[in-house]
C-alpha cells in the first residue's frame, strides 16, 4: 500500500478497485492521521499523515492505492484522539446492541465499504400519498420477542420474514425508527429508540443477522419493494448536525438504498430546504405531528367541543404537508394502553414517572390496567375499534404502530425509550391467543381501498365535481346538510361523494357519545338506497345489508357505522293485458 494525492470531496470514504480516498474535516491547526487497521483487529498495520499544508480550508485528504479494502478497517486520529469518521459508510465492533465499546481502544472502527450490490432493477415505488397504508415499526423490538418466531430476531432479515404478515394485513408502506449507527450505552440506562447523536450514514450493525448491515439493510429494502411496500426511515437529526449535512443523509439513503421517504424533524432540519431540493422532488418527506392523533384520542374518549375539528382531521390530506394520521406513535400509549389506563406507569424507566408526556387523553374505561371485569374489558375492545375506524376511515394517509392490531401493551410505560425487553418489544403471543382484532382491521383497510371517496387524490373541497347535485363531502347530524357541532354534540354525519371516481357514495356516521343518537339521512341519489356496510360492533359485513329506514338511522352509544350506496332493484314490469290474453287463448303460446 502506498499514499497518494487524494480529493477532497467526497466526505468519507470511495472505493474504486485497490485504490480508497479519504476526506475529512478536521479543524485549522490540529494534527490528523489515518490509521489502518486488517479487518477485526484493534491495533492498526498502517499509519499515514494527512498534514494540514496537504488539505484545502479545514479538509484533510489522501488516496491509498494497492489496498485490498475488503480485509482493511480505518479510523482518524486527531490530536492524538481515535476519531471514528463521522461520514463513515458501515462501523466494526458493534455487533452486539447494548454492549459498550471504547473508541480509544480501537474497538470500533470503520469499514471500507465497496458500492458493488446487486438491486436486480430494483426501483422505487412511488405510491400515491392517497394510497399508502403505513405501519410504524423499530426494527430490532418488530421481532426480538421470542413470540415472533422469527429466525433472525431484531434483525433487517426479521423484517423480511414478517413480509407476508404485513402484505396480509393491507400494509404497503413500513416507517423504521433510526437504522443508523447510534450509540445504545449511556452513562446509566440503554438508548433503545436510537434518538441523539449518531453515525448518520452508517446502517446499525446490530440489526444485521451476518456480516454486512449495509447489505442486509439493501436486502429488506429490495425485499420490500418487491412485495409493493415502501420503505421510509425516521431521520431525527440532532440540533448540532448541519442542515446541509442532514441533506446529504437523505440524498445518500435515497440513491444508495433506494429509500422512498423519510420522517424528519422540521425542527432540526429547515423543511423548506428539503422540499426545494431537486434530488428530493420525488419522495416522500413527511414530519410528526400530533394534530390529528390529540383530536381524535379527544373525541374517542367523549370530550366535548370536539365536532369542528374532527371535521377537519377527517378531511385533511397528507400529501399537502407530509403529516400522516397516527392515533399512537412510539411515543405514548399503545391503542390497547390508551383505553386502559388513565395515567402513565414509567417507574421502569428510573425517572420516578417524570419522563413522558403527561397529557395522553387516555380513558381507562373503568379500571386502570389489566382487568377481569367483563364490562370493562368489551368497552376497551369497542373502543379500540373505534379508533381503527376514525384512523381508517379518514382521508389521509394512516399510519398503524406496530402491534396495534393484536392488542400489544407496554404495560402502561408510554415512554419506552430505554427499554430494550418484552416492555418495549412487540409481543406477538397476542396475536396466537385473540387474531379477531386482526381480522377487523384487515378488512377496514381492504374496505379503504376499494372506495376511492374515502381516500381521494386530491383534497376535499365541498364542491360538487361532476354537476350531479352531491358535494364530494358534505356534513350531517340530526337533520340532514345540517351539523350539531355545539359545544356538548359528539356526534357528526359525513356523506362522501363517490359518481365521479366510478364508486358508490359512502356516508360514515359517528357517535362518541355514551348515549344513542339519531342521524338523519341524506338522500344517496336517483334509483340508490342506503345499505350496511361497516360497523364498530361487527367490522366489515360480508353481505351488504339494505337500512330498514332509508330516511334515519339510529346509533347505539360509542359507535360508528358506515353505509354505502346501492342501485335500487328494478320493480317487475307488468304483462300487457292482450298478451294474457293470447297466452291464455292459445295454451301459452303468444301470437305473432
Amino acid at each position: 500500500m502506498k499514499k497518494i494525492t487524494g480529493r477532497p470531496q467526497p466526505f468519507g470514504t470511495v472505493v474504486k478497485g485497490t485504490t480508497v480516498n479519504f476526506a475529512v474535516q478536521v479543524p485549522t491547526g490540529k494534527k490528523c492521521e489515518l490509521l489502518l487497521y486488517k479487518e477485526g483487529k484493534t491495533r492498526p498495520e498502517c499509519t499515514f499523515d494527512m498534514p494540514q499544508e496537504e488539505g484545502i480550508g479545514e479538509v484533510r485528504f489522501l488516496a491509498v492505492e494497492n489496498i485490498d479494502a475488503g480485509k482493511y478497517e480505518y479510523n482518524f486520529r486527531i490530536d492524538g484522539r481515535v476519531c471514528l469518521d463521522p461520514y463513515v459508510r458501515e462501523i466494526a465492533g458493534k455487533k452486539f446492541f447494548g454492549k459498550k465499546r471504547n473508541l480509544q481502544e480501537h474497538e470500533m472502527r470503520g469499514k471500507l465499504v465497496s458500492p458493488e450490490y446487486d438491486w436486480e432493477n430494483d426501483r422505487r415505488l412511488h405510491l400515491p400519498w392517497n394510497e399508502v397504508i403505513a405501519y410504524s415499526l423499530h426494527v430490532r423490538g418488530f421481532t426480538k420477542h421470542s413470540s415472533s418466531k422469527a429466525a433472525h430476531k431484531g434483525t433487517y432479515k426479521g423484517i423480511i420474514e414478517k413480509i407476508p404478515y404485513l402484505k396480509d394485513l393491507g400494509i404497503n408502506q413500513i416507517q423504521c425508527m433510526p437504522v443508523y449507527e447510534f450509540e445504545e450505552c449511556t452513562k446509566t440506562k440503554i438508548n433503545y429508540w436510537g434518538y441523539g447523536p449518531a453515525y448518520y450514514f452508517a446502517p446499525k450493525e446490530a440489526y444485521s443477522a451476518g456480516g454486512s448491515a449495509v447489505h442486509e439493510l439493501k436486502d429488506m429494502v429490495k425485499e420490500c419493494h418487491r412485495a409493493g411496500i415502501e420503505v421510509v426511515l425516521e431521520m431525527p437529526f440532532t440540533q448540532e448536525v448541519p442542515a446541509q449535512t442532514a441533506l446529504e443523509c437523505l440524498r445518500f439513503y435515497m440513491l444508495e438504498y433506494h429509500v422512498d421517504g423519510f420522517v424528519v424533524n422540521p425542527y432540526s432540519v429547515p423543511w423548506e430546504m428539503l422540499n426545494s431540493d431537486p434530488l428530493l422532488k420525488d419522495i416522500k418527506l413527511m414530519r410528526k405531528d400530533d394534530a390529528f392523533q390529540n383530536i381524535m384520542r379527544r373525541f374517542l374518549k367523549g370530550d366535548e367541543n370536539m365536532i369542528n375539528d374532527v371535521m377537519w382531521a377527517l378531511s385533511h390530506h397528507s400529501a399537502s404537508d407530509g403529516k400522516c394520521n397516527y392515533i399512537t406513535a412510539q411515543t405514548g400509549f399503545t391503542l390497547w394502553d390508551l383505553v386502559s389506563y388513565d395515567c402513565k406507569h414509567n417507574d421502569a424507566n428510573g425517572e420516578n414517572n417524570t419522563d413522558g408526556p403527561d397529557y395522553n387523553y387516555s380513558w381507562n374505561c373503568g379500571a386502570e390496567g389489566p382487568s377481569r371485569k367483563r364490562a370493562v374489558m368489551t368497552l376497551r375492545k369497542n373502543q379500540v375499534r373505534n379508533a381503527f375506524m376514525l384512523l381508517l376511515l379518514a382521508q389521509g394517509t394512516p399510519c398503524i404502530l406496530a402491534g396495534d392490531e393484536f392488542y400489544n401493551s407496554q404495560k402502561g410505560n408510554n415512554n419506552v425509550y430505554c427499554q430494550d425487553n418484552e416492555i418495549g418489544w412487540v409481543d406477538w403471543s397476542r396475536l396466537k391467543t385473540d387474531n379477531t382484532l386482526f381480522t377487523y382491521v384487515k378488512n377496514l383497510i381492504a374496505f379503504r381501498k376499494k372506495h376511492p371517496c374515502l381516500h381521494r387524490a386530491e383534497e376535499l373541497k365541498g364542491l360538487d365535481r361532476t354537476a350531479c347535485g352531491m358535494p364530494d363531502v358534505s356534513y350531517h347530524g340530526e337533520n340532514a346538510w345540517q351539523v350539531n357541532a355545539e359545544v356538548y354534540s359528539r356526534q357528526l354525519g359525513v356523506l362522501y361523494a363517490g359518481e365521479d371516481l366510478g364508486d358508490t357514495e359512502c356516508f360514515v356516521a359517528y357517535n362518541m357519545h355514551w348515549l344513542p343518537h339519531n342521524y338523519a339521512l341524506p338522500s344517496p341519489g336517483k334509483n340508490k338506497r342506503w345499505s350496511s356496510a361497516a360497523a364498530t360492533e361487527n367490522g366489515v359485513e360480508a353481505v351488504l345489508v339494505p337500512v330498514d329506514d332509508q330516511k334515519k338511522i339510529t346509533l347505539k352509544e360509542r359507535s360508528i357505522t358506515v353505509l354505502v350506496s346501492e342501485k335500487q332493484p328494478g320493480k317487475p314490469k307488468k304483462t300487457p293485458a292482450r298478451t294474457k290474453k293470447a297466452s291464455a287463448k292459445d295454451g301459452g303460446q303468444e301470437k305473432q
